[in-house]
């Protein structure tokens, strides 16, 4: 017996695309709560539209999203001197502890019983090291945190076909300007056409 069934969980959501094969996952346990904190995105109208994503994913399939503040700043000033690393390195790691500690803190703040994250999913992070960051950020605040890979038994294919059935925007980079292809500006077209 699962000692967590049927309790709060506050997954905090990177896009709504991510969001999909995760929230389906765990709603099976939980009362699962979508957060969306993400102070990495940039631009802000890429923010914008990944926050719009995410609260029409939450109408469709009725559940709740709160949003954190989006402190740009802050995050530039903690990924300082880490700019010009590859992705995966150390500003990826900053980056997670930011927003699981963030997470960590809104859980406890709204009486959630647990958390976890939904970054796990994608192919190009480390469930190993997102779940440690988490599993340090819930023992300091002192709130649990599920760990998990959800890129395991075919996540991130079961994502994106979610994505595509629900007609989702799919961004093409992980979120901060330095995670963009090539440097490039990030396509503003990627929309997943429903399947018919």
């Amino acid at each position: 017996m699962n000692p967590l069934a049927g309790k709060k969980l506050l997954l905090h959501c990177c896009c709504a695309p991510c969001g999909t094969h995760p929230f389906r996952t765990l709603r099976e346990r939980f009362d699962v709560t979508a957060y969306f904190d993400n102070p990495n995105i940039q631009p802000a109208g890429e923010y914008r539209v990944r926050l719009m994503e995410i609260r029409e994913l939450a109408k469709r399939w009725g559940f709740s999203v709160v949003e954190g503040e989006y402190d740009s700043e802050g995050w530039f000033s903690a990924i300082r001197g880490h700019e010009n690393e590859p992705e995966g390195a150390a500003r990826c790691e900053i980056c997670y502890r930011i927003r699981l500690e963030r997470t960590a803190r809104m859980a406890k703040i709204l009486g959630m019983d647990c958390f976890a994250t939904t970054l796990s999913v994608s192919p190009h992070k480390k469930a190993e090291i997102i779940n440690r960051i988490g599993k340090q950020a819930g023992d300091q605040i002192g709130i649990q945190f599920v760990e998990a890979d959800f890129k395991k038994k075919d996540g991130f294919k079961i994502s994106c076909e979610l994505s595509r059935a629900e007609g989702l925007y799919r961004q093409d980079y992980c979120g901060c300007t330095f995670s963009r292809r090539g440097g490039r500006e990030p396509s503003r077209s990627i929309r997943v056409d429903p399947v018919v």
